[in-house]
């Protein structure tokens, strides 16, 4: 049960719109992925983004392991995955990847097809902060999808917002 500190950042945090992600990797670890929101760009040269994991996840030690990941943006119409990839549905982590949704990129990671954005890329750094672990991703592999919605988390729900303003 968090105190009464924790549940006061937690609210305040729900009031960060979030764009939602679903992380995923491959590799001698095993295959997986989660759906999170922090994630953040960190530079353009070279490109980078960070990945925030909660230590305890089963996901964060096989992606650790992999040592690469992607970060697959999500758009609008594809909140069921997110949620399939959040624990919110029954679906085990082998049947997540038995969807018709994945293509592999170009470092054999899970790309989400139609996804706003896949970035696939090798961890550079990890950093302990607290009860996560921040994931320093290089990006080696970009795919971009404009003119679709945007998946967005606010307020303990999934949102959209429109590509057309």
């Amino acid at each position: 049960m968090p105190n009464e500190q924790q549940q006061l950042y937690r609210n305040a945090m729900a009031q960060l719109a979030g764009a939602v992600n679903v992380v995923t990797s491959r590799g001698e670890g095993g295959t997986c992925g989660l759906t999170a929101t922090a994630v953040c760009s960190v530079s353009d040269s070279p490109a980078t983004v960070l990945v925030c994991i909660n230590r305890d996840s089963a996901v964060n030690a096989v992606i650790r392991g992999n040592g690469r990941l992607c970060v697959n943006v999500c758009s609008a119409d594809q909140q069921e995955i997110s949620c399939h990839f959040a624990g919110m549905t029954e679906l085990t982590m082998e049947q997540r990847f038995e969807l018709d949704a994945w293509d592999q990129g170009v470092l054999e990671q899970p790309l989400l097809r139609g996804a706003l954005a896949n970035l696939e890329g090798r961890i550079t750094d990890i950093a302990e902060v607290g009860s996560h672990s921040v994931f320093y991703v290089e990006v080696d592999n970009i795919r971009v999808n404009d003119g679709q919605d945007a998946l967005l988390y606010f307020n303990r729900a999934f949102r959209t917002l429109s590509a057309n303003g």
